[in-house]
């Protein structure tokens, strides 16, 4: 097992607040934290005033301005972030939460990690960080949530106490100022969606591939330079079909409130990436289904550029 963790100071970043314990545990029952499950539950229709100020609001949910940088120069590890999200992409499966759930504890990880320094060799970190991350995210959006010791499954490396994982979980929520309604690109996806659709209804496969599309650029870090709204448009236009040029930046500029040319650089990303080819499969295997509450399918989808697929 891991050695105890003692906190230290890091600059202006504090380390841990307290020790935390890697000891192997009994079965402690753990009370569930009094958060609500997310307003979003499903994908229900947004109004365009309501897009609007989640657009002006959406910065205030996304990593640092330079953590893109920092993880391309390497000054922050990408194997600790692939690890986590590994780590958190089994916990979602095995536990079949949907697709905001997953989406909401990469939010957090980034978020974190943009803001906070991690020991690297307290290899423990990443692990107890990833199931903090799954653990509040759930709380915020499933309806039944597991205890936080039941969440490290797949014969986790280090099991945790559920105490040890409380006090990670508050620091997260500390470091994150306990803004845990995260704008993501789900926030938006139904009203993009609407606007696209004849008659504004929204098809059951155009919900399944826009999610599993969502859920496939999560993997890389290349889409952390784009907002969700932006991610969200670039989706939607995306699994729309085969549009043209002409059609794509009418459909952009039907948003005036969205910057045309990063839209246009994030969709030109997904196709490069080849998302939409494994998005469209793997739906397609999926068409009489109910929208993908596990998007297991996609966690091998090539959603980095080729610069960044082998970090």
């Amino acid at each position: 097992m891991a050695d105890t963790f003692y906190c230290t100071q890091n600059n202006a970043n504090t380390c841990f607040d307290d020790q935390f314990d890697c000891n192997a545990i009994n079965n402690k029952v753990e009370q569930c934290s009094i958060f609500l499950p997310h307003t979003l539950l499903g994908f229900a229709l947004q109004s365009e005033e309501r897009v609007r100020g989640m657009v002006e609001k959406e910065l205030e949910h996304l990593p640092s301005h330079d953590y893109l940088k920092r993880l391309r120069s390497g000054d922050l590890d990408l194997k600790f972030r692939r690890e986590a999200l590994d780590w958190i992409w089994k916990a979602h499966a095995h536990y079949s939460f949907g697709p905001l759930t997953l989406c909401l504890s990469l939010n957090y990880l980034d978020r974190f990690l943009s803001v906070y320094h991690l020991p690297m060799d307290k290899s423990w970190t990443v692990q107890l960080l990833s199931v903090a991350c799954v653990s509040l995210a759930a709380k915020m959006e499933e309806t039944e949530v597991p205890l936080s010791i039941d969440l490290q499954v797949e014969e986790p490396k280090f099991v945790f106490e559920a105490k040890t994982i409380q006090r990670m979980e508050l620091l997260v929520l500390s470091r994150l100022k306990w803004k845990m309604h995260a704008i993501t690109p789900f926030s938006f996806i139904d009203y993009f969606l609407s606007k696209m659709s004849v008659g504004e209804h929204v098809s059951r496969v155009s919900l399944s591939k826009s999610s599993q599309l969502i859920l496939s650029t999560i993997k890389g870090i290349d889409f952390l330079e784009f907002r969700p709204s932006e991610i969200a448009l670039a989706v939607a236009i995306s699994t729309s079909g085969e549009w043209q040029a002409s059609d794509v930046n009418k459909a952009i500029l039907s948003f005036p409130y969205m910057e045309k040319e990063r839209v246009m650089k994030c969709i030109d990303l997904i196709r490069d990436v080849s998302l939409i080819s494994n998005v469209n499969t793997l739906v397609a295997d999926n068409v009489a289904g109910s929208v993908p509450q596990s998007p297991v399918g996609v966690l091998d989808a090539a959603c980095l550029s080729q610069k960044q697929k082998n970090y």
